[in-house]
């Protein structure tokens, strides 16, 4: 009998499965920056139509602010200035790469005089 039991103890799975430790913690780096560059590259573009200055303006902004995220905390574009978490890899991407779209539409609009450099008065 004592086998029987033994044998039954190592099978037998509990009626409640543990808890999943994995859904609970809390992610080491956000993706809050993205949504925020992508409206700042809007909002170059946009004001493209007044002036190339300040469409690269938002570009060296947006580069800075990508740099930044490269070495610390810091982040411009948060209203706190510094992050709790560091942002992931994915967003310091996408701020890259509109700081680099922004730049090449400031420089496109320039070269082929599609907007005022500076803005009518």
């Amino acid at each position: 009998m004592s086998n029987a039991r033994a044998y039954r103890s190592v099978y037998h799975r509990p009626a409640v499965p543990p808890p999943n430790r994995a859904a609970e913690v809390e992610p080491k780096r956000s993706h809050a920056a993205i949504p925020v560059a992508l409206v700042l590259v809007g909002v170059g573009l946009y004001l493209s139509e007044y002036t190339v200055l300040l469409t690269a303006l938002v570009g060296l902004v947006l580069l800075l602010s990508g740099l930044s995220f490269l070495s610390t905390r810091l982040n411009p574009l948060s209203p706190h200035f510094y992050l709790t978490r560091k942002p992931s890899w994915l967003a310091t991407g996408v701020v890259f790469l509109s700081a680099f779209a922004l730049l090449a539409a400031a420089f496109e609009l320039y070269v082929h005089h599609l907007a005022p450099i500076l803005p009518r008065l």
